[in-house]
């Protein structure tokens, strides 16, 4: 028992280093061009490919370069493999455990009803224009926000598109196009997420947390069930040195990840899931509420990080340091923030003669 013991608190504590750990690379490197696993795959490949035949370096450098670098499908096709996964679980064993248990079909009924929810904002992010910036709106989009002089200045075009970029927007390397206000590229969408798209990036947000909080309550649930219905509570074992010992939550755990291994695994996964997108929600709707995009807070922390540096004071002659307001400069007042979301300001047209 004492190795089961250790065993079990082995691989719990591997759990929640690694959970742990992704949350916080996910937090301090989200949104950057270099991260600790694009440094070392860099080492990886320049160690292995020495060694690597020529024709495989070319499939492999392609096969890398489309799947991070160009717009493709793939991360569609794990989000919904993942998905089904999890409600094939839940629905094969979990809804039946909670049927014993008297649950309620309403509250059973909540989990698909947030499905159905979630794929229809799904659609809409992966379908929507998010505001692609054309030689037919260019025009328009120009006369949407004024240039701040900080993070967007007026008269610069972007060398790719070879048009005016308009304030806010910023060009995607992955769609290869500019986009107005410009938030980030979302391969999980495989799609930009800018002014057209962002209501429904931050619902999908909302309603995939909903949905993953909603089926790990039912899960955890059912669990507790399972141990008052059993007795374990109550039960005693032997241990490896003949002495009686009563059964306490280690051993419970232990049971239930030998009784119900895969609905304990899939809880955990739920329970990761939650908190990692729950924590990135907030962040958008943090971002929503003061009216700033995702690349305009990089970028403001980046104007803010060089003004801090020591020896900056050949800098802050050329200009003061930006405060807050400036931070926040397209912001317009909480309200006028969630409408201009939810109500994206639309292109000035032009007065025909």
């Amino acid at each position: 028992m004492r190795r089961w013991a250790m065993d079990f608190l082995t691989l719990f504590a591997v759990y929640v280093v690694a959970v742990l750990t992704c949350i916080a690379l996910v937090c301090r490197y989200s949104g950057r061009q270099q991260t600790p696993f694009t440094l070392l795959l860099d080492c990886v490949w320049r160690v292995i490919a020495p060694v690597t035949p020529e024709w495989l370096r070319r499939c492999s450098h392609g096969a890398v370069h489309k799947l991070f670098h160009q717009r493709n499908t793939m991360f569609i096709y794990l989000h919904l493999l993942l998905e089904g996964a999890v409600y094939a679980e839940f629905t094969c064993e979990v809804v039946g455990y909670c049927r014993e248990m008297d649950t309620t079909l309403t509250s059973l009924s909540v989990p698909y009803v947030l499905l159905a929810v979630k794929s229809f904002l799904f659609y809409l992010c992966i379908t929507t224009d998010p505001g692609s910036v054309t030689k037919q709106s260019v025009a328009g989009q120009l006369q949407v926000y004024p240039y701040d002089k900080r993070m967007f200045h007026p008269g610069i075009s972007c060398p790719t598109c070879l048009l005016l970029k308009p304030a806010r927007s910023k060009h995607c390397r992955t769609c290869n196009r500019c986009v107005q206000r410009f938030d980030h590229h979302c391969v999980w969408v495989n799609n930009c997420i800018g002014a057209q798209n962002t209501r429904y990036f931050l619902l999908y947000l909302l309603s995939v947390c909903a949905m993953a909080g909603d089926v790990a309550l039912l899960t955890a649930d059912m669990l507790l069930h399972a141990v008052l219905r059993s007795g374990l509570l109550r039960a005693s074992y032997i241990d490896d040195d003949g002495t009686r010992q009563t059964a306490g939550p280690l051993f419970v755990m232990q049971h239930l990840f030998l009784t119900f291994p895969r609905i304990v695994f899939m809880l955990g996964f739920l329970v990761f899931v939650f908190f990692l997108l729950a924590g990135y929600a907030l962040f958008h709707c943090y971002l929503a509420l003061v009216n700033q995009t995702s690349n305009e807070w990089y970028k403001s922390r980046g104007l803010v990080c060089r003004h801090c540096r020591p020896g900056a004071a050949a800098h802050h002659q050329r200009g003061p340091a930006p405060d807050r307001s400036q931070r926040h400069y397209y912001s317009r007042g909480l309200l006028k923030n969630l409408a201009e979301i939810f109500l994206p300001l639309q292109p000035a047209l032009k007065k025909s003669n």
